[in-house]
C-alpha cells in the first residue's frame, strides 16, 4: 500500500451545469462518515461510487443536495469564550 502525502489527500469536488449529479472524492474522516450516513438515509440522493486503498471514498451525490458554507471568522470575544471553555474541559491550546 503506497501511503499518501498530506497533499494527495485532498477533497475533490466535481460538477458541472448539464449533469443532475456532483463527485465527490474525500479522504477526509469527517466528510466520509457523513456522506456515509446520507447515503444510508437517502440512498436516492447519494451513493458510495468507490472506496480506495489508502482511504477515500468517492461517492455520487444528487447535486440539488451539495452545498457550501462559508464561515466568517470568529470575533476576539468568541474566541475567548471558546478558549475559556477548551481550558475548563481539560482541551490545551497548541500554542501553549
Amino acid at each position: 500500500m503506497t501511503k499518501l502525502t498530506k497533499y494527495e489527500k485532498e477533497t475533490i469536488v466535481l460538477f458541472n451545469e448539464g449533469e443532475d449529479t456532483a463527485h465527490i472524492q474525500t479522504y477526509n474522516a469527517g466528510l466520509r462518515n457523513r456522506l456515509a450516513s446520507f447515503s444510508k438515509k437517502y440512498p436516492d440522493l447519494c451513493r458510495l461510487e468507490k472506496t480506495y486503498e489508502q482511504g477515500g471514498v468517492s461517492y455520487v451525490l444528487d447535486k440539488s443536495r451539495l452545498s457550501i458554507r462559508l464561515q466568517p471568522p470568529y470575533s476576539e470575544e468568541r474566541r475567548r469564550k471558546a478558549s475559556e471553555n477548551a481550558k475548563q474541559n481539560g482541551f490545551a491550546s497548541q500554542t501553549e
